[in-house]
């Protein structure tokens, strides 16, 4: 993968100074709501934390119980899989949903079916009653996207923290709809842009294995988080909602795409500080050093190899270093922080910067080399142009023929 005698170099992704001054950065640091028209989203099925907006904390399942009857509460994001909750739309409607609790296989439901204010928001196991559907009602929110109340179907109300309290370990009940932060959620696995031709009718099943092997087949997602780097759920939301949206633009050009795993993104806790990552020598180019040691990391805590005839891999660090970046080769790509930073919506672009560079070095991942041009396709400049550039026909056959191709579904 890397610039080492037995890795193939990948295809870099330096960002040449005039098309960066040409990037939109998004306005403003600080999200508020406001008042102006969301998003239209089409329904497909998900899986995603769900993030309250006052206080950042994530619905959680406590201690990732099975039991039926168990009050859901709001706890610290922290990647675990009690927090992650599959999204299924319901035939027939174009806006509801259940809602899955993925470590215990039960559905989220309103205790009792009922209507009351304060009425608890429990698990239990999966039915057809109306008190476990729930409508994703878009919120606008400025400086950000994928924000919804939770609108139970049979009441009308929305899931909460109890008292609206931002404070960790609170309980989840249903009060009245509105706009008040504590009212809504970001779920971060939302798929935006999802055409029609994405629905669960088409595009592939993700894995059924959270928190285990993914089958053969699937890409692999990896975020690496150096020791002294804190926790930040923003990483692995943001690198799933990336991947997402390169799935979707690959069905989009290639009428097939990847496997994901249900939970998409596998958080590594590294073994080092961030500067051991930027500043241990790893061949003779700094440009590889962070990404390299990354890829040396988890491929033996994983037992990944190089490349991997099981999995594509994508792994992405929060470390950098002066001059540093990262690329893609048959098999794996490998990104350094200002992608990873770019993925979690801190970086100030666009997020069809990062669409578009995920899309370009899982082209490399594919088989594909860079364009000889700036040609209007991803494999070229073209694809900080996100979402108005398209593979060439050669290029769609040499993924589909490539070492690859049977990924594609």
């Amino acid at each position: 993968m890397l610039r080492t005698p037995s890795l193939p170099a990948p295809g870099r992704s330096r960002l040449a100074a005039a098309l960066v001054s040409a990037l939109a950065v998004l306005a403003g640091s600080i999200a508020v709501l406001v008042t102006a028209a969301p998003t239209a989203y089409a329904a497909s099925a998900f899986t995603s934390t769900a993030v309250n907006r006052n206080g950042g904390n994530c619905a959680d399942v406590p201690n990732g119980t099975a039991t039926n009857g168990t009050q859901l509460i709001q706890w610290s994001c922290n990647g675990g899989g009690n927090q992650n909750l599959v999204f299924t739309p319901v035939a027939g409607t174009s806006d509801q949903y259940t809602i899955g609790t993925v470590n215990a296989g039960k559905c989220v439901d309103v205790n009792g079916a009922s209507t009351a204010d304060n009425a608890t928001i429990i698990q239990w196991s999966c039915g057809t009653g109306t008190n476990q559907r729930f409508r994703l009602v878009p919120v606008a929110v400025g400086g950000t996207d994928r924000t919804f109340n939770l609108q139970a179907v049979h009441s009308g109300k929305c899931v909460v923290p109890a008292g609206g309290s931002a404070a960790s370990n609170t309980g989840l009940v249903q009060l009245a709809c509105g706009t008040a932060t504590s009212r809504v959620w970001r779920l971060a696995g939302y798929p935006l842009g999802t055409s029609p031709s994405a629905s669960p009718s088409t595009s592939p099943a993700p894995s059924t294995s959270p928190g285990g092997t993914p089958p053969s087949g699937t890409v692999r997602v990896f975020w690496l988080k150096p020791s002294d780097v804190p926790y930040d759920q923003r990483y692995p939301d943001g690198i799933a909602a990336v991947m997402r949206e390169a799935q979707r633009y690959y069905l989009q050009e290639l009428g097939k795409t990847f496997r994901l795993n249900t939970v998409v993104v596998e958080v590594v806790n590294g073994d080092h500080v961030r500067s051991w990552y930027e500043n241990t020598p790893n061949g003779g180019d700094k440009y590889w050093w962070s990404v390299t040691n990354m890829q040396q990391e988890l491929a033996r805590k994983l037992s990944l190899r190089n490349p991997d005839s099981r999995w594509l891999c994508v792994g992405e660090i929060s470390a950098e270093g002066d001059g540093a970046g990262g690329g893609g080769s048959p098999g794996w790509v490998v990104l350094s922080g200002h992608d990873a930073d770019g993925a979690a919506g801190i970086s100030g672009q666009s997020m069809n910067r990062w669409y578009g560079g995920m899309v370009h070095e899982l082209g490399h991942a594919f088989g594909l080399p860079d364009a000889a041009s700036t040609d209007g396709t991803p494999m070229s400049a073209s694809f900080y142009s996100y979402p108005n550039t398209h593979f060439s026909q050669a290029q769609k056959n040499a993924i589909l023929a490539g070492p690859y191709g049977s990924f594609l579904y």
